[in-house]
């Protein structure tokens, strides 16, 4: 059963973009077509503003959080071409790093797995990707994917540290291989690899036909699979899967929506995907043993209207 746990009055002045909960559900960031990000503490059901930070000169589109074993680290990108990474030291919030070297709009911002250290990925309408990594000592070095994908780069995600297959084998397993999914304008999916320093790309999927607005790599506990969700204004939702034994992805629409599809996000363990999209609804989904995609719950704009029923996919 899902419900409406509770409803937060941000005293944005404008449009809403992107709101993130940090890695304990005790923060929770906001960004706004009013140029500002606030953060908030949300802790007991209660809402208190903790920071207002403004540095962006336009609307900002995304956040993103850090892993908490760098601090409350909180990125955010927008149609300034900035990115700017914010840090809280001793409750002060302040600007830690910005980044302006893409031409046009930054669409998206990812933090990768910890394990990796602290690196951001940003795509851009210019049509390329940033790589940031902090050196640890103050100072931020980039690396840039150049020509991602035409027209521009909508979203941005990484794989999970975690290896396919790395719950069954036991033996020395080689380094973890850093990955990122993107999807662009140019209505394709694309892999990214991570060798020698350089980034190549190793996949391209086609199967959206209108501009892919959002990408999603599931979480992995180590079973040998590797998902991927993707949304579009073809309004539909595919699911590309790997199962590790080649470089095959096979794909499956998960739904055909009545409108645009803006955003997918995958719960914690990777097997709930959460769908919103120009419908004003949030659906969850979750694949049956028999493989199918069910829709499990949906919530409509403003309330907590649930339909349980076990929807199968055509």
């Amino acid at each position: 059963m899902v419900s409406v746990l509770n409803t937060i009055d941000t005293a944005h002045e404008d449009m809403v973009h992107d709101a993130q909960l940090d890695y304990y559900g005790t923060k929770l960031a906001t960004c706004s077509s009013d140029r500002s990000i606030k953060v908030f503490d949300v802790r007991n059901g209660q809402q208190t503003l903790i920071s207002d930070l403004t540095g962006h000169e336009g609307p900002v589109w995304q956040l993103a959080w850090a892993h908490p074993m760098f601090g409350s680290t909180l990125a955010s990108c927008g149609y300034d071409r900035k990115v700017i990474i914010w840090k809280e030291t001793n409750g002060t919030w302040a600007k830690l790093y910005e980044y302006s070297n893409h031409d046009s709009s930054v669409n998206s911002v990812a933090f990768a797995p910890h394990e990796f250290g602290l690196l951001l990925a940003c795509g851009s309408s210019d049509g390329t990707i940033s790589i940031l990594s902090s050196t640890g000592d103050g100072t931020w070095d980039s690396k840039k994917i150049n020509n991602a994908h035409s027209i521009g780069c909508n979203a941005v995600s990484w794989a999970p540290a975690v290896t396919p297959n790395a719950l069954f084998d036991t033996g020395n397993r080689p380094p973890t291989v850093k990955r990122i999914v993107s999807g662009g304008c140019d209505n394709l999916v694309k892999i990214w690899r991570e060798e020698d320093g350089q980034w190549i790309e190793e996949q391209k999927l086609e199967g959206h036909s209108d501009w892919v607005r959002d990408v999603a790599w599931a979480p992995s506990i180590g079973l040998p699979k590797s998902i991927i969700a993707t949304c579009s204004q073809d309004c539909r939702v595919i699911i590309w899967t790997n199962d590790g034994t080649s470089n095959t992805w096979s794909s499956k629409v998960l739904q055909k929506f009545n409108d645009v599809v803006w955003h997918v996000s995958w719960s914690i363990t990777g097997n709930i995907l959460a769908v919103s999209g120009g419908d004003n609804k949030v659906s969850l989904w979750k694949e049956s043993t028999e493989g199918q995609w069910v829709c499990i719950s949906d919530v409509n704009k403003g309330q907590g209207q649930i339909s349980e029923g076990q929807r199968t996919l055509q």
